[in-house]
């Protein structure tokens, strides 16, 4: 249990000392008025209290992520706490502060619009379109997957379409309207329950003395599936991921004070990965090793992992709280998703979104695209999400490196994440069978070539950037500032 609780510590150490320097690194000034005040539309730019972004954020990212992925991960044993504590502080927790608070210089802009401006013009439509995929299968999978859920839970006493139809009526409402009246509302009593639902787990693990094994650089996949680069894209959430990218823009338009993000931003990506430990931890000591946890995986997936382990620690009524937890983080991640991409989308096309009707007619289209999704089998689709998802965490990656070295700032904290996982996404996708399918070795490779030949390019676009007269890293805070909004 001593490699559980060293990296219960480190992450918290981590919060205080790295996540610190990062935030004096990027240099927050609460004197520069942020899009929550000079673009407030009382949609989605209102300025909301730092406690409550922040369990706004925790949900937003969290999805099933800090849950589901651990407990696959801990397939590969202890070395998945690894990457856990050390891609959380320095990849993920970096990754999503950077994201936030360049959003936050940059009149609240998502993804696409930064790619735009620090990469290249060309990336805007890339970016638009992969963001959009991503946002509508995480969206899609996040109506099915808690409804499925529920659907267990009460044995199934309630038809699944009702259920169904009651969460996409959920996932409108909260689409369209301003994020304080139901996201503001109601994320601190789900974020009670998944708070309760770790920390319980945690606390059960360890008064009952579970064997949490100890940390060894052994691979113990009951497959003997390759570490490298297939564990990166098992743990993703839970350490790097790019999902965390659509969302921080979201809470940048809500961010009253610039000195609120180093909480907001890197801790509540920090707090993720201690949720992800706890769940990691559970799933390789409950089980009896890892062909036992492979048998239940086999069986129904990790979400009855989720089931037996909440149910064996915590009991039959705690426990269906706990399972309840999990439930809510679907649904909190989806929600936003669709909200993300509706946000998006009206800055794509320069579309107002001040009037609800305007919201409604990005809004239905988008959900009647979801709903067909649920009728067919978009297995095929969804294996690609993995890729996607940690190919947009580096767009991200790349897109820090770009402001910190306009910035004149220290830009190798979001370098060294870049470049490896850069060499991660090409060496993944030659290497699964989904992908070129391609020799392990000839990938590795294949990898690097590919990492090489974008540094390349990167730096071509920055030579290319910094010779623009006057180039601005942070648009102008003015009323003329207000674009779309």
């Amino acid at each position: 249990m001593i490699t559980f609780f060293a990296s219960i510590i480190l992450l918290v150490v981590g919060y205080f000392t790295y996540g610190k320097y990062i935030d004096r690194m990027f240099g927050p000034k609460d004197d520069r008025p942020t899009p929550a005040n000079h673009q407030r539309d009382d949609v989605d730019f209102v300025p909301m209290g730092k406690e409550r972004n922040s369990l706004i954020q925790l949900l937003n990212i969290a999805g099933v992520g800090p849950i589901f992925g651990p407990i696959m991960g801990a397939l590969y044993g202890p070395v998945a706490f690894i990457w856990i504590v050390v891609g959380s502080i320095f990849a993920g927790a970096v990754h999503d502060y950077l994201t936030g608070m360049i959003s936050i210089r940059n009149q609240g802009a998502h993804l696409p619009a930064l790619a735009s401006k620090f990469l290249g013009k060309g990336m805007k439509h890339i970016v638009n379109a992969f963001t959009l995929l991503l946002l509508l299968l995480v969206g899609t999978v996040f109506v099915t997957s808690p409804a499925i859920l529920l659907h267990s839970l009460m044995d199934g006493r309630v038809a699944l379409g009702i259920i169904l139809a009651v969460i996409f009526i959920y996932y409108i409402l909260s689409t369209v309207l301003p994020i304080d009246k139901i996201i503001g509302k109601i994320y601190p009593f789900f974020g009670a329950i998944l708070l309760f639902s770790a920390v319980a787990i945690g606390f059960r693990l360890v008064q009952t003395g579970a064997q949490i094994p100890e940390l060894t650089w052994g691979n113990m996949h009951p497959d003997n599936l390759p570490i490298f680069p297939l564990l990166f894209f098992t743990i993703t959430c839970r350490a790097l991921s790019g999902f965390h990218a659509t969302q921080s823009p979201i809470i940048s338009r809500t961010t009253a004070r610039e000195s609120n993000g180093r909480q907001i931003f890197y801790g509540m990506m920090i707090a993720e990965g201690i949720i992800a430990m706890v769940w990691a931890a559970a799933a390789m000591s409950l089980f009896d090793g890892y062909g036992g946890l492979a048998q239940v995986l086999a069986q129904g997936e990790a979400a009855l992992v989720v089931s037996e382990a909440s149910v064996l620690l915590l009991g039959s009524v705690a426990g269906t709280l706990a399972i309840l937890g999990v439930i809510i983080l679907p649904i909190t991640s989806g929600d936003t998703a669709f909200r993300s991409a509706r946000m998006i989308i009206a800055d794509y096309l320069s579309f107002s979104q001040g009037e609800i009707w305007k919201r409604f007619s990005i809004a239905i289209p988008m959900f009647v695209i979801s709903y067909c999704l649920t009728l067919i089998d978009f297995t095929i689709l969804w294996r690609y999400f993995s890729w996607a998802n940690q190919t947009t965490a580096v767009i991200a990656l790349w897109v820090g490196v770009m402001y910190l070295l306009l910035a004149k700032k220290n830009y190798w904290v979001a370098l060294i994440p870049a470049v490896f996982m850069t060499f991660n996404v090409f060496t993944y996708i030659l290497y699964e069978q989904m992908g070129f399918g391609l020799d392990l070795n000839v990938s590795y490779a294949g990898g690097a070539i590919l990492t090489i030949l974008w540094c390349i390019h990167f730096y071509r676009v920055y030579r290319k950037t910094v010779g623009a007269s006057a180039f601005p890293i942070d648009y102008p805070i003015a009323a003329e500032a207000r674009s779309t909004y």
